[in-house]
């Protein structure tokens, strides 16, 4: 298993690189971001000291969108921080949340989201894309490589993850729902003509090491509220009580008032008193370093290929070195 470590860009960008230079350190192959350009500072600047300042470690949003740049910017600067430092590069996609409903947009369509996988992904690879109707091509790309994992949890989502994706990113940990969503993609890939063990799993969450669970429980409760926008989206879709999305995703959603993007992703989010302790405990991992490593061989065992930390709590640094003292050695065996 691979492990990841998500950060927010906030400033000064200098403590992001040297978190990630930790982890690299520490046994983490991935350094992912949050990308929304009104609440952080601009994460692709960011990649490329982070890349200069590790020697393995592959970088990219978690997740960026089809709208806030425009194709063939997104491509391009995929493929110049590749042509600098060595197809070390990833990118993390979905419809846009923050990114978009901070600017007082809505979130892409699936439509248009599958589109800009094949565009962006051909466009640094060094093939031709159509761009809105015009054929486009970046001359100046050779050997680019970029995969492109979607980010996805409805129905829908999970079915363009299997036709179009070269990953899958889950945002939660839940093992019950990793099932359900992993069985949901690789059989769209089948469905493709797809090889469904082709896709890589990756499942991200907040982990926090330590003993104390009520304050780790706080640390980590804004998970839950982020994840609630996107539920919220599917039972505004599909109602309270459907077939195509499990209860276990939708019921705790229903004292939901609201979402506040000022607080987004962080400790102490004031919208996310609505979160019950167990799904704080079902979405995230928490405890001592055993627990993590429980539920990691489980989510190991059920197809994931990386587990991407959220260190959005006051434990980052000792989060990091805990997972490389005791839990990527035990998952890396």
């Amino acid at each position: 298993m691979d492990f990841g470590l998500v950060l927010q860009t906030d400033p000064p960008a200098a403590g992001v690189v040297e978190l990630m230079r930790r982890a690299e350190g520490a046994g983490f192959t991935h350094g992912w971001t949050f990308d929304s350009a009104v609440l952080w500072q601009e994460p692709f600047v960011i990649y490329s000291r982070i890349l200069e300042h590790t020697e393995r470690l592959i970088v990219g949003p978690m997740v960026t969108n089809p709208s806030t740049r425009t194709w063939e910017v997104t491509a391009s600067t995929f493929a110049t921080l590749n042509e600098m430092y060595g197809n070390r590069t990833v990118c993390g996609i979905g419809r846009g949340d923050s990114a978009m409903r901070v600017a007082g947009r809505k979130p892409n369509t699936l439509a248009r989201l599958g589109q800009a996988i094949d565009a962006i992904r051909d466009l640094a690879e060094g093939r031709e894309a159509v761009v809105d109707g015009t054929p486009v091509r970046i001359p100046w790309v050779e050997n680019g490589r970029l995969p492109v994992w979607m980010a996805a949890y409805g129905p829908k989502a999970l079915a363009l993850t299997g036709r179009k994706a070269d990953g899958f990113i889950l945002q939660l940990a839940d093992l019950y729902l990793t099932e359900w969503m992993v069985k949901a993609v690789r059989t769209a890939a089948a469905e493709a003509g797809r090889d469904p063990a082709a896709l890589t799993i990756c499942v991200a969450a907040p982990a926090y090491v330590g003993d104390d669970l009520d304050h780790a429980r706080e640390q980590c409760r804004w998970f839950g509220g982020m994840v609630g926008n996107h539920v919220a989206d599917l039972v505004k879709r599909y109602g309270e009580h459907s077939d195509a999305v499990p209860e276990a995703l939708t019921a705790y959603i229903k004292g939901r008032a609201g979402y506040d993007y000022a607080h987004h992703g962080r400790t102490g989010h004031p919208s996310t008193g609505f979160v019950p302790d167990e799904i704080v405990d079902h979405f995230c991992l928490l405890g001592p370093a055993e627990a993590h490593i429980e539920k990691l061989r489980a989510l190991r065992a059920l197809g994931v290929d990386q587990f991407a930390i959220y260190a959005m709590h006051d434990a980052k640094e000792a989060t990091i070195d805990a997972y490389g003292e005791h839990v990527i050695p035990a998952l890396t065996d």
